[in-house]
This record gives C-alpha cells, sequence and structure tokens, in this order.
C-alpha cells in the first residue's frame, strides 16, 4: 500500500516537472540573405556565419533568396519562420524601410526588429575626369544648357532616388536616366553615360580617370576622403542604401544577445576591415538602438525624396 502511494506521489510530481530547453543554439542556424550569392552584404553575412559557426559549435550558413519581387518575398519567408533566433535576416533598408509599405503578406506590421546594422554600401556620383564640371554645383549649372544622361542600377534604389531628388533641390534636370547591369569604368569611357550612380568598388581601378561628385554616404569613403557626401550638399537628403541583422521581434532577449556579440566580433575582424580597404564598403557595428533611430530617419528622409519627386 504504501509503494503504491509512493508511485502516485512520484508521478504526480513528474507531471509538473516542466521539461529543459537546450541553450542557445543547439542545431543549425541560416543566416537569409534576399539577394543572390557575391555582393557586399553576401560577402559579410558569410563571415558573419562562419564566425558564428565558430563560436557556439553549431552549423550556420547563408541561405540566398533572390527573387523577381526583390529582397521583399525572402524577408517574408523569415517573417513566417520561429521566432527563435535560427532563421536571422541580413536585410537592405528596404526591409523595414519599404517593407510595410509594398502589401507584401507578412510584412505589414512591421514584423522584424534590427539587431544592429554592418554595411554600408559605398555608392557614388561619378563621372569622367573629362567633363566640364567637378562638383554637384557645377553639375547643375552646366545641366541647364547640356542635360546629362545618367546611369544607374534601378530607379527603385534608395540611391538612385536620392540622386534624381538631388538634380530637384539643385535646380536641374537629367537629360535621360537608363538602368543598367554594370556601371563601369567602361561606362563612362565608351561614353555611354555622362554621370553615374554606382558603387566605387566599380571604380577602383579606373579611380585616376573618374571624378567623384558625391557619395551616397553617411560618411566619407575611405579611398576618396575628399569626394562631400550627397547630405553635406542636400541635407535634406541624408539617406544611404545599408544592411543589417534582422529578427522577429519575439525573439528572446538572451538569443539575441548570442548573435549579435558573434556579429560584432566579425565586423571588427581583419579579414572584414581588409574587404572595407579593398572595396571601399564602410563596415562598422551600430547596435540595435542606433538601427533603430536610422530607421526612423530613413522613414522620413524617404518622405521628403518621395515628395520632391512628386511620388
Amino acid at each position: 500500500m504504501l509503494k503504491s502511494k509512493i508511485a502516485l506521489l512520484m508521478l504526480a510530481a513528474a507531471s509538473f516537472i516542466t521539461p529543459a530547453h537546450a541553450e542557445y543554439p543547439d542545431r543549425p542556424v541560416s543566416f537569409v540573405v534576399p539577394f543572390p550569392p557575391g555582393d557586399l552584404e553576401d560577402v559579410l553575412t558569410r563571415m558573419i556565419a562562419e564566425d558564428f559557426e565558430k563560436k557556439y559549435g553549431v552549423a550556420a550558413a547563408v541561405v540566398n533568396k533572390p527573387s523577381e519581387g526583390g529582397p521583399f518575398p525572402g524577408a517574408a519567408e523569415v517573417a513566417s519562420a520561429p521566432a527563435d533566433g535560427y532563421t536571422i535576416g541580413s536585410f537592405v533598408v528596404d526591409i523595414p524601410v519599404v517593407g510595410p509599405e509594398v502589401g507584401v503578406p507578412g510584412l505589414n506590421p512591421d514584423p522584424f526588429e534590427p539587431l544592429g546594422i554592418f554595411l554600408t554600401y559605398p555608392f557614388v556620383v561619378a563621372t569622367s575626369i573629362e567633363s566640364p564640371y567637378s562638383n554637384m554645383a557645377e553639375l547643375a549649372e552646366y545641366s541647364k544648357t547640356q542635360p546629362q544622361l545618367l546611369g544607374h542600377f534601378g530607379a527603385f534604389l534608395l540611391p538612385t532616388q536620392a540622386t534624381f531628388a538631388a538634380a530637384k533641390v539643385l535646380g536641374f534636370e537629367w537629360g535621360g536616366e537608363a538602368s543598367a547591369a554594370a556601371l563601369d569604368c567602361n561606362s563612362i569611357a565608351s561614353g555611354d553615360f555622362d554621370v553615374i550612380n554606382t558603387t566605387i568598388q566599380q571604380l577602383l581601378p579606373c579611380l585616376d580617370k573618374v571624378k567623384i561628385l558625391a557619395t551616397i554616404t553617411d560618411e566619407p569613403i575611405a579611398v576618396v576622403p575628399e569626394a562631400p557626401t550627397l547630405k553635406s550638399i542636400a541635407p535634406e537628403l541624408n539617406i544611404s542604401l545599408w544592411n543589417g541583422l534582422f529578427v522577429h521581434k519575439d525573439t528572446p532577449k538572451d538569443v539575441r544577445e548570442k548573435i549579435i556579440a558573434s556579429a560584432k566580433e566579425t565586423m571588427s575582424s581583419e579579414r572584414a576591415l581588409e574587404l572595407a580597404k579593398k572595396t571601399g564598403a564602410i563596415v562598422y557595428w551600430a547596435d540595435a538602438d542606433a538601427a533603430t533611430a536610422r530607421i526612423k530617419s530613413d522613414v522620413e528622409a524617404i518622405g521628403r525624396v518621395s515628395k520632391l519627386l512628386g511620388q
């Protein structure tokens, strides 16, 4: 009889015991990049994944999710994954700033919170060394009688939008504009475009043959430190194309802290700094609070750009 009572008590006690959860991470982690492999955000995210794997002893890999719908479908997949830190988004500014407005299911309201920003793409406005203008003000004046043709990577990109808006602020019109898959030294040398909106890495082989009229970055670019930022010319155009890490808003704090700790170490590593040196990319770590403030600022800046462009 006593044995039966003890057995019943042990069974009752066992029913109140909650299984312990394994400490994060205890299985593979995916970093989702909603673009094809090879560009700066992909390379740096792969560095983050490699260091995460070494630090925590679990497999970590980049999963590329390019789409005809841009980065938004890939981001929506991250939004639909469990909020447990095993699916992390590596997103451009468009995801938190434009995503909630584009009508993609799962992105409105914004399901994400930033862990930090780690990259600013080194976009520049450039022209030939032989052009009769050397800065944006001179371009504006020259364009009043000789409208210039602008080349860019796509009208939807924020650096392109900022370049369109700069013309409005400075009081001139582009003679024409067109997108191109490649915008490099040949694009200017061939005369295909008078001015191009591209990244400085595309122009590194011919820096002595071009003029950088402005950088579309928060800070000057190290390889062309004398080039002014667009925001120094037109403060209302304080916008740039950046990339950061994001997780679902319901992701636990301790999980976020582990991801952040590893990514922050990666951004200060020699190989990340070497990539910055070789490409002109601006590599750093801005924490979650700074990233949140930046997103708010970018939303306001995009509103100003849209107003200037009559959108």
